[in-house]
């Protein structure tokens, strides 16, 4: 059996641009595609933090240090510069490969720098 896994995710990115009729996808800056594995041209999720809505559309290589996250096409209807997003590529994975996987996250600040990296997301508590 294969199981669908968070490969990858670039966590609370700020939309620079929202280009309706630029050919589909979201330009991101190379770095932040280097830091996270995700290559151009792979699928991925997107999930707008401000309103809710969800896409999937593909990865596309933006300049290097740019900062740039620019949601293109049809999904420019769905994030709007200032928005915060989830970017996250998924693998597939047997259950013996899940077992000992873990994603590579990408946290950014408000300028789409890096500010740290992590290879697991913290266990969710109870609220006190």
């Amino acid at each position: 059996m294969n199981l669908n896994m968070l490969k990858a995710k670039i966590h609370r990115a700020t939309v620079t641009h929202a280009e309706l009729h630029y050919e589909g996808s979201i330009a991101i800056d190379g770095l932040l595609l280097d830091a996270s594995g995700i290559r151009e041209y792979e699928q991925i999720h997107a999930w707008n933090i401000n309103n809710g809505k969800r896409f999937v559309t593909y990865a596309l290589r933006a300049e290097n240090g740019s900062g740039i996250i620019s949601v293109n096409g049809s999904a420019a209807h769905r994030a709007q510069p200032g928005d915060l997003i989830i970017i996250a590529a998924f693998a597939q994975l047997a259950e013996a490969e899940a077992e000992q996987f873990q994603p590579t996250l990408v946290y950014v600040d408000a300028d789409n720098r890096i500010s740290h990296t992590n290879r697991s997301i913290p266990t969710q508590m109870a609220a006190a």
